[in-house]
Order: structure tokens, then C-alpha cells, then sequence
């Protein structure tokens, strides 16, 4: 059997992905909200980062994992708690170091800051366990069984999922950014920026522990 997606396959399934992507969401809010305070590489490097965290769900989905943490409660705690908590260190963090940023200094953000909030991105992504959810009953939606190897199918739309992410989510990063800068020129505007983008990761973290 052809292991490749087939052209209805990939044009319903990156519709779908792409509608999704842009919806109001935890993901691209956090985005928007980093690049507003920290300019557009910031929000475009936690974004990519975001991206990339979809692979460990396709993974978990393409294996079965995600079937079974989504099986356990206790399990499924632990990945909500953590992932929460996550957040909430994220923005206690922003809020703790909310300043005014320089004016035009976004090409100057250090690589190390960089990698630092790819890597962000990627684990904020990686253990929100409602991503792991929404991936368990996304991806199968798209996969022709009578093609066989479905597990290849799901990693396929994954891949493709994750490819669009990234597009979107630096989108949203570099306008933010843009954004961000010209606010930035108005007195005491940049500390706002930074404390809400702290709230509003401390706020999705809090919703997150507390979710049932």
C-alpha cells in the first residue's frame, strides 16, 4: 500500500490545521504576547519552539502513548500540573523582570535569549496535556485505514501540522514584534508589555492546574 498521504488527505487536513492554528488559542496568545514585550525575534523564536513541541504529540499519538496517558487520571494530572506550573514560572518570571525595553534593540537580542525561549516554547508545548488530547483526536480524523499503516499516516500529518505552526506562529511573533516596538516608544509602555505578557502566562497556567 502507498504509505504517502494522498492530495484529498493533505489539502482537508492542512484546512483544518491552519483554521485551527489561527484561532485564539493558549499557543499563538503567548506568542503575541512575547513579541509585544520582547520584540519580534523573541516571539518568533518561542513560537518555532511551540511548533516543534507538536512533534513529541504526534510521536505519543503515532505510538499509542498518547492513548494511554489520555487512560490514566494519575497520569494525566501529573502532565496537567506540570505543564501549569510550567507557566506559571514563565510569567512569574516575566513579571519579576518587567522593564522598559530599549527602542530598535530587537536585532541585538542575544542567540543564547534566543535559544532559551525556543526551548521554552518547546517544553511549554511539549507537557500541556491538552495538546496531547487535541492530537489523539485530531490526527486520526485524517488517516485512511484502508491504506493501511496508520501510525505512518498520523506521523505524516504531524510533520505537516507542525510545518504550518511554524509559518503562522512567526507571523504572529514578527507583527507582534512590530507592534511591540512602536509601543514601545510611548513613556512606561514597555513595562505593561512585559507584566502582561507575565499575567497572561501565569493566568493560562493557573487555568491549566485547575482544569478538570
Amino acid at each position: 500500500m502507498d504509505p504517502l498521504l494522498t492530495q484529498g488527505q493533505l489539502s482537508g487536513f492542512l484546512l483544518a490545521a491552519v483554521l485551527i492554528t489561527v484561532a485564539p488559542g493558549p499557543d499563538n496568545l503567548m506568542v503575541l504576547a512575547l513579541g509585544m514585550a520582547r520584540g519580534r525575534r523573541a516571539g518568533m523564536a518561542f513560537g518555532l519552539g511551540c511548533a516543534v513541541g507538536c512533534l513529541s504529540h504526534t510521536t505519543l499519538a503515532a505510538l499509542g502513548i498518547s492513548a494511554l496517558i489520555a487512560a490514566s487520571p494519575s497520569a494525566f494530572t501529573t502532565f496537567r500540573i506540570a505543564g501549569g506550573a510550567y507557566l506559571v514560572w514563565l510569567g512569574a518570571r516575566a513579571l519579576r523582570k518587567a522593564r522598559p525595553p530599549a527602542v530598535g534593540t530587537d536585532s541585538t537580542v542575544p542567540v543564547l535569549d534566543l535559544r532559551r525561549l525556543f526551548a521554552r516554547g518547546l517544553i511549554a508545548n511539549a507537557i500541556n496535556p491538552k495538546v496531547i488530547l487535541f492530537f489523539l483526536a485530531f490526527l486520526p480524523q485524517f488517516v485512511d485505514a484502508a491504506r493501511g499503516r496508520p501510525g505512518w499516516q498520523m506521523a505524516q500529518l504531524g510533520v505537516v501540522f507542525t510545518l504550518q505552526a511554524a509559518l503562522i506562529f512567526a507571523v504572529i511573533g514578527w507583527s507582534a514584534g512590530r507592534l511591540g516596538q512602536w509601543l514601545a516608544r510611548r513613556p512606561r509602555v514597555g513595562v505593561w508589555l512585559d507584566r502582561l505578557a507575565g499575567g497572561l502566562f501565569v493566568a493560562l497556567g493557573l487555568r491549566l492546574i485547575v482544569a478538570r
